[in-house]
């Protein structure tokens, strides 16, 4: 029996190279990753796929992950529309935004994401999902105090998290 992953993955991996890079950039919103993911196919399953996409987001310069992050809402707020990659922010803040509908982390995680942005100068990106915001906030606290060279790792680190998730969406994991 074929599962809805290994058909959702022969779709991608037959995919007009145009219709499977729209999906890959809803994943991460770079588009020599995404091209280098489609030049890439076909994929035997999703542990190839995402080997592949963490090969090429560790090849990316700093400037391309910026445009990355640019894509992602600040951690607390909704992302509006209706195009996958706003959906999927939606639900991988759902938790954080559940476990908090007190005013006083709210007003934290905002104050944070701010001192955040002035000392990195970009949108602070973890991986919420299945975080509350209590921890969301300690994560955004704690980082704070890193240098520029360890924070960027991390970032690679959580960028690669989220883009997992979401290529899982788009096999039908």
């Amino acid at each position: 029996m074929i599962t809805r992953t290994a058909d959702r993955l022969a779709w991608f991996n037959a995919a007009a190279p145009a219709e499977a890079g729209r999906q890959l950039v809803a994943c991460c919103a770079v588009d020599e990753w995404a091209e280098r993911l489609v030049a890439g196919r076909p994929y035997r399953d999703l542990d190839a796929l995402r080997a592949a996409a963490d090969a090429a987001l560790a090849d990316l310069d700093w400037p391309a992950v910026l445009r990355a992050l640019a894509a992602h809402p600040r951690i607390g707020e909704r992302a509006h529309g209706a195009d996958p990659e706003a959906r999927w922010s939606r639900q991988e803040q759902a938790a954080a935004a559940a476990t908090s509908p007190d005013p006083a982390t709210r007003a934290a995680l905002a104050a944070g994401n701010h001192a955040y942005e002035e000392r990195f100068g970009h949108v602070f990106l973890i991986c919420a999902t299945g975080r509350s915001a209590e921890e969301v906030l300690a994560a955004l606290r704690a980082r704070l105090g890193n240098d520029e060279e360890t924070e960027r790792a991390v970032v690679r680190a959580e960028l690669g998290r989220i883009t997992a998730l979401r290529l899982a969406r788009v096999v039908g994991a």
